[in-house]
């Protein structure tokens, strides 16, 4: 069995594609997830289950579909590979200054170097960022509405969902609790 951490893209954002956690929660243990829990209003949900990646992501992009109407994408990652982000992140060591913040985007499958480098090289402004294999690390040096590399992260399309460093620290707390 193993503990998972399922990250909804644009759940609960701008108002849009609203979901109550107390409901996601249900509509997940009814497909069988087990040990279900959610935290803040951005859909993470950690849960276990002995199921593969792929058909889990699948499984749960379907229920959401059937019982909210809404598409959404789901990153998934196991507790192991979440704290293997953090300890990635190239941003860590230092405080930051005021107004500064690290985000990680959390992509599907590992995108090309190539695509990557078109999207963002050139457009980060003062910003920073790091791709390490499914994850896209930004240290921003404003806020996040009006940092160009946020934007044009987002700019990968579905595959891709970004997460505060903070709410990846939290959410490495809560699986290591479930394990």
């Amino acid at each position: 069995m193993s503990v998972y951490i399922a990250l909804l893209r644009g759940i609960n954002v701008g108002g849009k594609n609203k979901i109550k956690m107390s409901e996601l929660k249900d509509a997940l243990e009814a497909i069988e997830l087990r040990r279900v829990r959610t935290y803040i209003q951005s859909g993470n949900v950690l849960f276990e289950s002995a199921e593969g990646p792929k058909c889990l992501c699948r499984r749960i992009e379907d229920q959401i579909q059937a019982v909210f109407g809404i598409a959404s994408t789901v990153v998934l990652r196991t507790a192991e590979e979440l704290q293997m982000v953090v300890r990635n992140c190239p941003y860590g060591g230092g405080a930051l200054k005021e107004g500064e913040s690290i985000h990680v985007s959390l992509l599907t499958e590992v995108p090309t170097q190539e695509r990557v480098m078109r999207l963002l090289d050139g457009e980060s402004g003062a910003d920073e960022w790091c791709l390490n294999g499914r994850e896209i690390y930004a240290l921003l040096r404003q806020s996040v509405l009006d940092s160009r590399l946020a934007r044009n992260i987002q700019k990968l399309g579905n595959c891709v969902t970004t997460r505060n460093l903070n709410t990846i620290h939290k959410l490495v707390a809560l699986a290591s609790d479930m394990q």
